[in-house]
């Protein structure tokens, strides 16, 4: 018999190994003389033999750029369909809300779809539904089909991030980590910067119809192309399958505040996160508010949208180098700056692009660095769920944003609600920021070390 001091002085962590009174889970998973710290040192060390991280990156960034090209092509198709089938643009924030709701609910399956089926599969299987889904927009005879055909085509896109930065943390080590994710990010962003250079000429020269078959396909053939040749080691599946249930593992996750931490930010940070919600609303502002002409408003979106491809990287390379911490604190703070900014400076030409470059440098950066330091956090016991969660709040809950900002333009009106949308974007930045102060991990790193604080 102990009583309950005794018990309290001394717990049994996982494999039986003791630890001392309040330590946390993750803390404890990654101690040295946990069997799941060696399963964290084992992450890079038992690859196929014909295992090539670079390969996996490549392809990853290329679904990815398929995936952002899909993502800032349909704001320019949504301005078609405003005409075409007459509707507004409370409608089609709706019908973006709704999408990526679906998108973001479907993906916390993945954190037991992954004890499953393989990763390159998954992400395969979704490409194909992706694309394919995509490209069948173009039969939509009404705008209630074309939003069906939307939404399954966004959950097909939904393995992307959760599976796909999962499989970049497993085999890529935490000093390149976030790097890493930020390539993934960028090389996404190159698709949206593709759109921004082709996009509005093709659907002009083209029409939308056969524009979106054109962008849908290739995503059919580069998620054939990492069911081909993407390999990986099964590591985290196994690590996860003998941590315990899927239900543990979430129990886990949100016993660890800094979990909670970085998921409220995302959460906060979707009401004004770069694609889907920025470059929707800065061309409906540009255009249904200001009244700027499609040879104005066009190129300031294209170099809004061109700035989303460097400024990942750079951030990614800060991050590694002076912690995720300051780095993400700092985006989210300037991306409030550049909000205001756009919305300030009224009709001015001079002002507006200030505006469009500040927005650019930060609401395109902050999301790879928050999913970099959830990677840095999270063990491969649970790597999987942490990301499965991660994304289903960021794209579900946070998809709620854009449900709100269509409720509020409803209400208002375009001229006086889409003001208020920029103001909420500021805001939710702001609180997105406070939400990072209280993460114990991600301050400055020190010879590669995990950056895992102490507990109070």
């Amino acid at each position: 018999m102990h009583s309950s001091g005794e018990s309290d002085a001394v717990g049994l962590g996982v494999g039986g190994v003791a630890v001392p009174p309040g330590e946390s889970a993750l803390r404890r998973a990654t101690r040295r003389d946990s069997p799941t710290h060696s399963l964290r040192m084992h992450d890079h060390a038992a690859m196929p033999d014909d295992f090539n991280r670079d390969r996996t990156l490549w392809l990853l960034s290329a679904a990815h750029l398929v995936n952002h090209a899909q993502a800032v092509l349909l704001p320019l198709v949504y301005v078609k369909l405003i005409a075409e089938f007459r509707v507004t643009a409370e409608t089609i924030a709706y019908m973006a809300a709704a999408a990526s709701f679906a998108s973001g609910a479907v993906q916390l399956s993945y954190a037991k779809l992954t004890r499953m089926i393989s990763r390159r599969k998954l992400l395969a299987a979704g490409g194909i539904l992706f694309g394919g889904g995509f490209a069948a927009q173009a039969a939509a005879p009404t705008f209630g089909t074309f939003a069906a055909v939307n939404i399954i085509s966004r959950v097909g896109g939904s393995p992307q991030h959760p599976v796909g930065n999962a499989l970049l943390a497993e085999q890529f080590p935490e000093h390149r980590r976030g790097f890493a994710i930020s390539a993934h990010i960028s090389g996404g962003n190159v698709g949206t910067v593709v759109v921004a250079l082709l996009g509005a000429g093709m659907i002009r020269d083209l029409g939308w119809r056969e524009t979106v078959v054109l962008f849908g396909i290739p995503a059919v053939v580069i998620a054939l192309a990492i069911l081909f040749f993407v390999k990986e080691s099964g590591e985290d599946q196994s690590a996860a399958s003998a941590h315990g249930s899927v239900r543990e593992a979430f129990g886990t996750i949100l016993r660890d505040a800094d979990h909670r931490w970085i998921y409220l930010a995302s959460i906060l940070g979707g009401g004004g996160r770069g694609l889907g919600v920025v470059n929707l609303f800065a061309l409906l502002y540009l255009g249904r508010v200001l009244g700027l002409p499609d040879d104005t408003a066009n190129p300031m979106y294209n170099a809004l949208i061109v700035l989303s491809v460097p400024m990942p990287l750079v951030a990614g390379w800060l991050s590694d180098r002076l912690g995720r911490k300051p780095v993400i604190i700092g985006v989210y703070l300037g991306g409030a700056v550049g909000f205001l900014l756009f919305l300030l400076v009224g009709s001015s030409l001079v002002g507006l692009w200030a505006g469009i470059a500040v927005m650019g440098l930060f609401s395109f950066a902050e999301s790879p660095q928050l999913q970099a330091l959830l990677a840095d956090i999270a063990p491969a016991t649970i790597r999987d769920a942490s990301f499965a969660l991660y994304f289903t709040l960021a794209f579900g809950v946070g998809s709620l944003w854009t449900a709100l900002y269509g409720l509020i333009i409803g209400i208002a009106g375009e001229p006086t609600g889409l003001p208020i949308v920029f103001v909420l974007m500021a805001v939710s930045f702001v609180a997105a920021a406070l939400a990072i102060v209280p993460v114990r991990a991600g301050g400055r790193r020190s010879n590669g070390a995990t950056a895992i604080m102490p507990e109070p």
